[in-house]
């Protein structure tokens, strides 16, 4: 049966989409197909906003056409007959996915009070329960960067009962309410004054959750401000038009009066003809002492001097620069009156957006009442949301070394929204900082540590030149050491300053994995360190193993790699029947390959009699049901293997990417098992969502290795 969701309001500016998004990402994890549909959009020539959106998180194999309704003169030209249509347009989608999110009108600026109520009638002829919308925001014009008035509890709960009667009234059933965008120092009373209107006009076991007001979600960036005063950029880096706006400054007074009143985030509005607050303005953008500036916005038909601009050549400033042809004042109107959307160029707003409606909504109650049921399916993008959510639990603390690279800031600004994990990011705190102001992420709760200059260093290197002291190791060495970015983020790990450590991203491999082999170690009764990537395909995730560190194991390693790997799976929720392939399957082939991986697997078995173990056996005989029935009856593995252990590297690595490149399955990894405390290896073509999937690993590793040992302790700095 298929689940579904209508999400409406009674108004406008609801940030209904913001809510669509963190709903779609709940429903992910028990549905494998999840569609988005939009019974009524605005045009039939022009694509919807909100919908394209959505797609692009939605998981059902759904083309944009499968998606929509009618249009609105479509549906006030024959209201019945567009009833008629949405209605077919949304079971025919229905049939193809496990659960769907219909997304209501957006309303426009006039008022149009029977749009409610159509909104209802669909949502009972679609049989697709409720969840009201209400906004914590009056309407009218935003009185500051998309900040509108705060409404009173009282107020949210008058229009809560409006919007109950006009669905009840339509037969529609609400399942939920959310009020959006509401004042957060208020947010228990309007729980509490909406939940009355709730258990008496809608249903007494309907839940109200609260999301409070973030500025960041309604913040516009500077691209937008640049398209409300019909500006030019005249200077500065296009890809920082993306940031966020957090304020407006109008620079009408001297330089010394200025930069006291600059503002992280923030416009600054300059008369073109005023060049010495341009280059104070800009300078105060490039010191580490001063606020990082969204953008500066020039007003006025003046030119800039050459020597001017000629001096900020010099500076090499990345700082937006953006030449207006209006007024002070009509400038400042109208950035103040720029909309800040949610958009797929904005992944601190989708971060924030997420964030807070898993933050304040229970998901688990919210897919309990529409009675979703998974039903044995594993998608890759449940593997990740389960990956992401047993991340979070561990509130592991994890150390970046590689602070100086765009993508290790992009995933730790992401991390951090999401709450998947504690960071430390290595490298200079000026720069880091810097950075991040200037790509407009959100990792001022990361903890920024130079192994330049760190107090830990002198320690670090102590403890380096006593582990490596039968190697000869000085502590004049060790100190030079303890100032690269991998030994200094291994050695927190070590002493239990962090609880794991991902890098790579721009390091080698060797480089990465070094130091951990020198003094982390692997665990007591392991042998080798070896590593496993998760392959999830279409509908369930395997395990294999080793792909990418050992080129030649001996039985043994093999052995112990089959049993790591075993592990691993098990703590990321799969269950371990593990395959030891090879050429042949049971007795029916001999050779050197084949005895090794015969010996290998005598040798886990002996070692785990608990575990489901075959081999040799060929990977179609371990994979699939009626092979590994005919070749390998009674087989507990044989059709049903979860964890694939390849007999050496070459072998394991062309396979990993045949199936990842020929099957479309996402592979994540490759992540390191059989230290004693968890390190793990980016490639250095590593994208953003990569280093968020390693980190999350890392984390669950940590977690495991924590419930095994002591804490880890914080940073001293």
């Amino acid at each position: 049966m298929t689940a579904s969701i209508y999400l409406t309001s009674a108004e406008g500016r609801t940030g209904k989409s913001a809510v669509a998004l963190g709903v779609l990402d709940a429903l992910l994890l028990d549905a494998p197909r999840v569609g988005v549909f939009r019974p009524l959009i605005r045009s039939a020539e022009q694509r919807d906003r909100v919908l394209e959106l959505l797609r692009a998180r939605a998981t059902a194999d759904a083309p944009y056409e499968a998606c929509v309704g009618v249009t609105y003169e479509e549906a006030h030209a024959d209201p019945d007959g567009a009833m008629t249509r949405i209605v077919a347009q949304y079971h025919a989608l229905r049939a193809r996915c496990d659960a769907v999110v219909v997304v209501g009108s957006d309303f426009t600026d006039v008022a149009a009070p029977t749009e409610l109520s159509y909104n209802a009638r669909i949502a009972a002829n679609l049989d697709a329960p409720v969840m009201l919308v209400l906004s914590g925001r009056a309407g009218g014009e935003p009185e500051m960067l998309g900040q509108l008035p705060a409404r009173t509890p009282h107020q949210i709960a008058q229009i809560a009962e409006l919007g109950a009667a006009e669905l009840r009234a339509e037969h529609a059933t609400v399942v939920a309410v959310l009020v959006n965008r509401a004042d957060p120092s208020r947010a228990e009373e309007i729980e509490t004054e909406v939940s009355k209107v709730a258990a008496g006009k809608i249903s007494g076991d309907a839940p109200v959750w609260v999301l409070p007001e973030e500025l960041l979600l309604v913040a516009p960036p500077v691209s937008a401000v640049v398209e409300a005063v019909e500006g030019e950029l005249v200077r500065g880096s296009v890809e920082l038009l993306a940031r966020e706006v957090r304020g407006v400054v109008v620079a009408g007074m001297s330089m010394e009066h200025v930069l006291p009143r600059l503002i992280e985030g923030s416009v600054v509005v300059i008369a073109a003809d005023r060049a010495e607050t341009l280059l104070a303005v800009t300078m105060a953008h490039e010191a580490p002492t001063f606020p990082t500036i969204g953008a500066v916005v020039l007003n006025g038909d003046f030119a800039l001097p050459a020597d001017v601009g000629r001096l900020l050549d010099g500076v090499s400033s990345t700082l937006p620069v953006v030449r207006t042809r209006f007024g002070t004042f009509e400038t400042a109107q109208r950035i103040t009156q720029a909309r800040g959307l949610l958009t797929e160029e904005s992944p601190a707003k989708f971060d924030t957006a997420l964030a807070l409606f898993e933050q304040h909504v229970d998901t688990a109650l919210l897919r309990e009442r529409l009675r979703l049921h998974r039903g044995g399916i594993r998608t890759p993008v449940m593997f990740a949301y389960e990956l992401f959510e047993r991340a979070a639990e561990t509130n592991a603390h994890i150390v970046l070394p590689e602070g100086d690279d765009d993508r290790i800031l992009r995933a730790a600004s992401t991390l951090l929204a999401r709450g998947t994990a504690r960071l430390t990011i290595l490298g200079d705190e000026a720069a880091v900082r810097k950075r991040g102001g200037e790509l407009g992420l959100a990792i001022d709760a990361a903890e920024v540590v130079d192994p330049q200059t760190s107090s830990l260093r002198e320690g670090f290197a102590d403890e380096y030149a006593r582990l490596r002291a039968h190697k000869g190791v000085t502590l004049e060495q060790a100190r030079d050491t303890m100032a690269d970015g991998s030994y200094f983020g291994t050695m927190m790990v070590q002493l239990g300053y962090a609880d794991g450590m991902v890098s790579g991203a721009a390091n080698t491999t060797a480089h990465t994995i070094r130091p951990a082999l020198e003094f982390v170690k692997t665990k007591p009764g392991v042998s080798v360190v070896s590593s496993v990537f998760f392959m999830a395909l279409a509908d369930r995730v395997l395990v294999y193993g080793d792909c990418a560190v050992n080129p030649d194991p001996t039985a043994a390693q093999l052995a112990d790699i089959a049993i790591s790997s075993a592990e691993t799976a098990a703590q990321f929720g799969v269950e371990p029947r593990i395959a030891m392939l090879s050429y042949s399957t049971g007795d029916s082939g001999s050779g050197a390959d084949v005895d090794k991986v015969r010996e290998a697997t005598a040798i886990a078995r002996a070692a785990r009699p608990d575990l489901p173990i075959e081999g040799p056996i060929q990977y179609d005989a371990a994979s699939d049901p009626a092979t590994g029935a005919s070749k390998m009856p009674g087989s507990q593995v044989a059709g049903r293997a979860t964890v694939f252990i390849f007999p050496d590297l070459n072998t394991g690595n062309n396979t990993y990417k045949a199936v990842q490149r020929s099957a479309g399955a996402v592979a994540v990894g490759p992540v390191l098992q059989g230290l004693n405390k968890p390190v793990n290896d980016l490639s250095r073509g590593a994208t953003v969502e990569d280093i968020l999937n390693t980190v999350a690993i890392t984390a669950v590793q940590a977690g495991r290795s924590a419930s095994d040992g002591a804490p880890a302790r914080e940073s001293r700095e």
